[in-house]
């Protein structure tokens, strides 16, 4: 199971990442190349206990309540499954400020994904500065962490694995920002959902005040409790969170940029400029004639 794939930003320059200036994958190291692999299971073990069903909104148009059930099981033995290839690969590398490292950023994790389904009952409850602090830990601390260790295997100095997290912390939280910006900013036909939590509604929520945005939502909700997503994507489209998601995801990526380039010239480096680079390629284009999602798609 080792080295199964996950959605980590930037995976497919790891083998060249651990180790810039030191010519490329032929002369990368076991090890490194092995912390890499532990990133990506640590990574998708998550995704797979993120899939777990709340059983409390259970209703019978979800299906048998024991397939969910089953489902559920399925998830955590698979995850836990996962994390402990993961922890016997760390346990191999014998280093243990790696260990330490990776086994925080597990740790941030938890608690970032605890935050997530904390603040889901409570909406209004996210501002800015704790949106982020909250997307380091569910999005970005494995990564920072991981390059970071990266260069501890490499036995670079305290300089370089400083700049090695601050590489992969800004490039996280980018890369965050991008997805968080693809309801918004990519044109397309089919009917959009987005999260109530996601950088452009959060900051949009603060720009207008707690009163609108309550009554944003109260009209874009139905009799049925549903919520109309068109309609309060029309209204957040035309306000400033938006192009505040934007300017933030380019902050990112450009101190990212700002990191990776203190390294040496190297096929390394320019790999990972060229990652940060494309994280904003994406959520550049905010022109406000971008037509509205058709129809209003439901949503429990």
């Amino acid at each position: 199971m080792r080295g199964h794939c996950g959605s980590v930003p930037g995976k497919e320059a790891w083998p060249l990442w651990l180790g810039p200036g030191e010519g490329g994958m032929a002369t990368v190291a076991r090890s490194k190349r092995s912390l890499a692999e532990i990133t990506e299971l640590i990574h998708t073990a998550f995704l797979v206990h993120r899939g777990i069903v709340n059983l409390k909104e259970w209703t019978f148009s979800d299906g048998p309540l024991k397939d969910m059930q089953f489902g559920n099981k399925m998830a955590i033995l698979s995850g836990d499954f996962l994390l402990a290839n993961a922890c016997t690969g760390l346990a191999q590398l014998n280093n243990t400020k790696v260990v330490e490292l990776i086994s925080s950023a597990i740790g941030d994790l938890v608690q970032g994904v605890y935050y997530e389904n904390s603040t889901c009952a409570e909406e209004g409850k996210l501002s800015e500065v704790s949106w982020e602090d909250q997307a380091f830990l569910s999005h970005g601390a494995l990564l920072a962490k991981s390059c970071q260790a990266a260069m501890e295997l490499a036995r670079h100095d305290t300089e370089a694995q400083t700049l090695a997290y601050e590489y992969g912390k800004h490039l996280a939280l980018a890369h965050k920002l991008n997805s968080d910006l693809q309801p918004f900013t990519k044109r397309g036909s089919d009917p959009v959902v987005f999260s109530l939590d996601s950088a452009p509604v959060v900051f949009h929520r603060v720009i207008v005040g707690h009163e609108m945005w309550t009554s944003q939502l109260q009209q874009a909700q139905n009799s049925t409790t549903h919520t109309d997503y068109s309609k309060l994507w029309t209204g957040i489209r035309s306000g400033g969170g938006v192009q505040q998601a934007v300017d933030l995801c380019t902050q990112h990526s450009n101190t990212a940029l700002d990191a990776i380039r203190r390294f040496p010239p190297s096929e390394a480096r320019s790999a990972l400029e060229n990652i940060a680079g494309a994280v904003t390629s994406e959520p550049a284009r905010t022109d406000s004639h971008i037509p509205p999602p058709p129809g209003p798609p439901e949503c429990a």
